[in-house]
C-alpha cells in the first residue's frame, strides 16, 4: 500500500514536471509577424529558405510569413501594425523618413537590385537608353515601390522631366508579361524569374541590367542595397529578444546560400516558384546569386548611394535633411555573425564533403 501511494506521489511530480517543462517550452516560443513583397521572387528568397531549414523554429520563433506582390503594400501593413516587419527595398526607409516615419533595415538580404529594365521587343530598336522613355508607358510594380523610385531615377538622370514618362503599375510575373506583350507598357522594370522568362520568349530584351554590381554601379553611381527585412524603430527597440533571433535566423540562411550550390538552394523552394520551368529557375537564380549578402550587413557605400539617387527625384529625401546613420542597424546582424564565427567557404565546404565521402567509402 505504501508502495503504491509513493509510487503514485512519483507519477503525480513528474507528470508535474513534464508540464511545467511544457509550459516554460512553450513560454519561450516567441510570436512575430512579417509580410514579404513577392516571395516567389528571387530577389526575396531567404524567408524561403530560412523556413526551409528550420532556422527560425531553432531560434524559438513562430514566424507567420505573409505574401504581398507589391513591397510597398507590405510597407503599408507594416506601419499599420497588422505585421511586425517587412521584407521590402531599403530605399523606402529614406522616403519614409522624409514623411517624418522612423524605420530601420536590421538585415539587408541584397546588395544590389536584382532587376532589370526590359523594353518590349517591337520597341527594342526605338528605346535602347531612358532617354528614350519620353512619351512612354513604363511598367513598374506599383506606384511608389522601388521600381517605380528606380524608373523615375533613370528617367531624370537622362535629362527627362517626371511629367514625361507615365509609369503604370503592372505587378510582376505573368502580370507583367502580359502588360508587355499587349502594349499596356512600352518597357519596365521587373525582377527574376520574370527577366529570364522575357529572354527566353524573345518578347523582351534587358536594357538595363542591375543585377550585378558592375552594371548597376554604372547605371546608379554606386552599390545600392535592397532587399532587406525592415520594421519600425520603435518596434525594433521594444522587441529587440525578436529581432535577434529573426536576424539569427537570416544570417544562418544567407552563410548557407553563400555555400551551396544552384540545385540545393531551389531544391527549398515550393515548386510552384519555378513557374512551369525548373531549368530556366536555376538558370535565373544562378545569375542572381551574385546579389546577396554573405552575412546580412549593409554595404558601407549603401546607403550614400540610395540617398543620392532618391534626392535626385524625390520629394520626400530631396527636399528633406535624412539622417541615413537611422535609417539601418547592424546590431543584431553584428551579434549574429559573432555568435556564429568565421564565415564559411565554398572551399571550405568542398572539402569537407570531400572527407566525409572518403570517410564514408572506408567504412565497411
Amino acid at each position: 500500500m505504501k508502495r503504491s501511494f509513493r509510487l503514485g506521489v512519483l507519477f503525480t511530480l513528474c507528470a508535474m514536471f513534464i508540464g511545467a517543462a511544457g509550459s516554460t517550452a512553450k513560454a519561450q516560443t516567441l510570436h512575430t509577424s512579417i509580410m514579404v513583397g513577392g516571395l516567389n521572387k528571387i530577389i526575396y528568397i531567404v524567408p524561403t529558405i530560412a523556413k526551409q531549414l528550420g532556422y527560425f523554429e531553432a531560434e524559438g520563433l513562430q514566424l507567420d510569413i505573409l505574401d504581398e506582390p507589391s513591397g510597398v503594400n507590405a510597407e503599408t501593413a507594416m506601419l499599420s501594425g497588422q505585421v511586425d516587419g517587412t521584407v521590402g527595398f531599403y530605399d523606402h526607409n529614406l522616403d519614409l523618413q522624409g514623411k517624418g516615419k522612423a524605420t530601420e533595415s536590421v538585415v539587408q538580404f541584397d546588395w544590389v537590385p536584382g532587376e532589370a529594365e526590359m523594353v518590349s521587343k517591337k520597341n527594342a530598336d526605338t528605346i535602347k537608353t531612358p532617354a528614350d522613355f519620353k512619351g512612354k508607358s513604363l511598367g513598374v510594380t506599383s506606384i511608389g515601390s522601388s521600381t517605380y523610385f528606380l524608373t523615375q531615377y533613370l528617367a531624370v538622370k537622362a535629362g527627362l522631366q517626371l511629367s514625361d514618362i507615365t509609369p503604370i503599375a503592372v505587378g510582376a510575373g505573368d502580370t507583367f508579361i502580359t502588360a508587355l506583350n499587349t502594349g499596356k507598357v512600352d518597357a519596365g522594370m521587373t525582377t527574376d524569374p520574370t527577366i529570364a522568362r522575357l529572354v527566353q520568349s524573345g518578347d523582351g530584351k534587358v536594357m538595363i541590367d542591375l543585377r550585378t554590381a558592375e552594371s548597376t554601379r554604372a547605371a546608379l553611381g554606386g552599390t545600392y542595397p535592397a532587399a532587406c527585412l525592415y520594421m519600425q524603430t520603435a518596434w525594433v527597440d521594444a522587441h529587440k529578444d525578436i529581432v535577434q533571433k529573426l536576424a539569427n535566423a537570416f544570417v544562418k540562411a544567407l552563410r548557407w546560400m553563400s555555400v551551396h550550390s544552384v540545385d540545393e538552394i531551389a531544391a527549398q523552394v515550393p515548386a510552384d516558384f519555378y513557374a512551369g520551368n525548373k531549368d530556366l529557375y536555376l538558370s535565373a537564380l544562378k545569375a542572381n546569386l551574385g546579389i546577396f549578402t554573405p552575412d546580412g550587413v549593409m554595404p558601407k557605400d549603401g546607403p550614400a548611394t540610395v540617398l543620392s539617387v532618391l534626392s535626385l527625384f524625390n520629394a520626400n529625401v530631396k527636399d528633406h535633411q535624412i539622417d541615413v546613420s537611422k535609417t539601418f542597424t547592424t546590431e543584431f546582424v553584428d551579434a549574429a555573425n559573432k555568435a556564429l564565427g568565421p564565415m564559411p567557404t565554398m572551399v571550405a565546404t568542398m572539402s569537407m564533403n570531400a572527407t566525409l565521402s572518403a570517410t564514408m567509402a572506408a567504412t565497411p
